[in-house]
Formats: C-alpha cells, sequence, structure tokens
C-alpha cells in the first residue's frame, strides 16, 4: 500500500468521500436507496475528475451483501473482491485498446453467462468513443436487450464521438472539472495524511496546473512530495514543477501592456536560463488574461467582487488591484488578439525546435502591431 501513487491510494471507497461531482453522487445514491439501479449509465466529461472512481464505487455499492442504504460495507467478501482488484464479475475495458467488433463480440459472449460469485456483472467501457462503428453496432445490440444480471458504465471524454443510438440507451451523466477551492481541501488532506507540511501557496500552485483535474492535482502532489522534504514551500514546489507563480505572470503583463519588447523577452529567456516549462508559463499567462479580461468587463467594484470570486478566488486582495489596473492599460480588442495568440503559442512550444520562439514570436508581433497603430 505505501508504494502506491497518491491517487490510487487515497481512491475513495465510499460515496461520501467523493471529492465534487455532487449532481451525480446524490442521483446514484438515490437510486441504490431506492434499489432503482439502470442497467446502463454513460460517464462523460474530463479527464481526472471522477469518472472511473465512480463507476467502481457503483460496481461495489450494486454487488455489496451488506449494504446500508445506499454506500458500501467494505468488508463483505465482494467488497473486498473489488478494493482488491480481484473480482471476476467486475470487467474493465479499455475501448483505446480494444476497440474492434472481436472484442465487444467478446463481451457480449460473457454477459451470456451469469455472474460466477457477484450479483451483477458489471463492465465498465473506458474511452468508449474510440470504438468502431461496428464495435458501436454490436454494443448497441446489447443495450437494447441487456440480461437482467448485467450494467454497463461506459465512461468518455469526448462525447460528440458517441453514437446518439448509445446515448439514448443510457442514464447520462455529465461530470466537471472540480473548483480550485475543492482541489486545495483535498491536497491538504492528502499532505496530512502523508505528514508533510506545505504552503498554501504552493498548494495553489499545484491546483491551478491541475487545470480542475483532481487525479492530476493528486499526481502533482505525489511528485513535489518525492523529495521527502517535511516542509515544502512555493519555491520548491516551482522549481519541480517547473511552474512559475503569479508575480512572474504578472511582471510579464506589464512588459506587454507596456510595449516593452526588450524586457519581455529578457524575461522569457530568463526563465528558459532557470529551468521553467514554457507550455507551462504560456499557460498560466492566458489563464491570467483571461481574468483581466472577463473583471475588465464589469466596472462597478461590488460586480468586480463577485466576478473575482467565481473565475479568481485564488487571488490575494493586492493581486486583484494590480491585475485591475493592467486591465486599464491593455484594451478589449488588443488584449483578445494576444490571448488567441498566446494559445496557439501553448501548443506550439511544445514542438518547437527552439522553445521560446513562439512566445518571443506573440511579443514581437504584439509590440509591432501598436508601433504599426501609432504610425
Amino acid at each position: 500500500m505505501e508504494n502506491l501513487v497518491l491517487y490510487r491510494k487515497y481512491r475513495p471507497r465510499n460515496f461520501s468521500e467523493i471529492v465534487g461531482q455532487e449532481h451525480v453522487v446524490k442521483t446514484l445514491t438515490n437510486a441504490l436507496a431506492m434499489n432503482k439501479v439502470a442497467h446502463a449509465y454513460l460517464f462523460c466529461g474530463p479527464r481526472g475528475t471522477g469518472k472511473t472512481t465512480i463507476a467502481r464505487l457503483l460496481a461495489k455499492a450494486v454487488n455489496c451483501e451488506n449494504r446500508k442504504k445506499d454506500e458500501p460495507c467494505n468488508e463483505c467478501s465482494s467488497c473486498l473482491e473489488i478494493n482488491n482488484g480481484r473480482a471476476l464479475d467486475l470487467i474493465e475495458i479499455d475501448a483505446a485498446s480494444n476497440r474492434g467488433i472481436d472484442e465487444i463480440r467478446e463481451l457480449r459472449e460473457s454477459i451470456r453467462f451469469s455472474p460466477t460469485r457477484l450479483k451483477y456483472k458489471v463492465f465498465i467501457v473506458d474511452e468508449v468513443h474510440m470504438l468502431t462503428r461496428d464495435a458501436f453496432n454490436a454494443l448497441l445490440k446489447t443495450l437494447e436487450e441487456p440480461p437482467a444480471h448485467a450494467i454497463f458504465i461506459l465512461a468518455t471524454t469526448e462525447i460528440h464521438k458517441v453514437p446518439q443510438t448509445i446515448i439514448s440507451r443510457c442514464q447520462r451523466f455529465d461530470f466537471h472539472k472540480l473548483t480550485l477551492s475543492k482541489i486545495i481541501q483535498r491536497l491538504k488532506f492528502i499532505a496530512e495524511q502523508e505528514k508533510v507540511k506545505i504552503e498554501q501557496p504552493a498548494l495553489e500552485l499545484i491546483a491551478l496546473n491541475a487545470d480542475g483535474a483532481l487525479r492530476d492535482a493528486e499526481s502533482l502532489l505525489g511528485q513535489v512530495m518525492a523529495m521527502e522534504d517535511k516542509e515544502i514551500t512555493l519555491t520548491e514546489a516551482q522549481t519541480i514543477l517547473g511552474t512559475t507563480d503569479t508575480k512572474t505572470v504578472a511582471e510579464m503583463v506589464n512588459f506587454l501592456a507596456a510595449k516593452d519588447r526588450t524586457g519581455a523577452i529578457r524575461l522569457v529567456n530568463r526563465l528558459v536560463e532557470e529551468g521553467y516549462d514554457l507550455a507551462q508559463f504560456a499557460k498560466a499567462l492566458v489563464n491570467y488574461l483571461r481574468k483581466m479580461m472577463i473583471l475588465s468587463s464589469w466596472r462597478v467594484p461590488s460586480e468586480q467582487e463577485k466576478i473575482r470570486e467565481l473565475i479568481a478566488p485564488e487571488l490575494t486582495d493586492e493581486q486583484f488591484q494590480i491585475i485591475l489596473k493592467q486591465g486599464q492599460k491593455l484594451f478589449g480588442g488588443e488584449l483578445i488578439k494576444l490571448l488567441k495568440s498566446l494559445i496557439a503559442a501553448e501548443q506550439e512550444i511544445k514542438s518547437a525546435v527552439i522553445p521560446q520562439l513562439p512566445l518571443e514570436l506573440v511579443i514581437v508581433e504584439f509590440t509591432e502591431i501598436e508601433k504599426s497603430v501609432q504610425n
């Protein structure tokens, strides 16, 4: 157990331990309490938001021998088999690598037989959108006439690629990215369990870089904790993750707002020398400018405060005031052009021969536009 990565070590064993996705948990637990479980579910949403975790919990709950209304007991033989990954009647299929008609035919053959030990045979098909057209047709026939002992849970990150005929035969649940505060709360809990102290700004940095995916946040936390330091600071987290803080991002925005091409290019190359991940920096810059664009759209302070709570809860009062002042220097159309250029640059950095070149091009082009406007 000790060698497990954090997201596996702290994987929820009950619905009450799930972070976020309250709308999904409430509906499923109500169905369990009333014994009205459907034969097919479709979980869709971004990666790392709990689709497979909740699918396994549902599989455990429907098969639990001593279920208390809506929660598995985690003590009976069925629960223990599933917890230990030994349940023959819980079949997990990765459609990314098992996408053909033969695999689905094999699955259909397996469905015909009753469960070996559990009450239900549960089939979890991950990344179901990867199935071929013939495989989808074969799956559809199974979903149309499922045996009473079978439950299907299909999971996907790309719902638009799943045929409507499949969607219409499932109970659909849309998973959402987690809020920053919920991710930080979870990371804090794990750090306490591991007896590691982490500065609040370091936790915020990890949460921001996870982009709403709890699994990614837990993986990043594990990466930071691997240094075996019992007190982790923001600087250490930045060094390990190769990311920069809000102060550096704000510094770059100041250079751009002042059309200081030299200062901006120097900053990019300083980050390269210090070993920072430029794609992460571009991403942080995009996030920062997005907040600026939205906050600048509201001039009334009370309205700005409400929007701040929604899109920028992690900003301190000082950072909030800075972003408002910067928003007065970068105007609507100009800011939108800059955002679009940076979004493209973030993707280009990953394959660029010279990593800093896409950012340098954005800086030169942005300051060049300004000069041509002035002339």
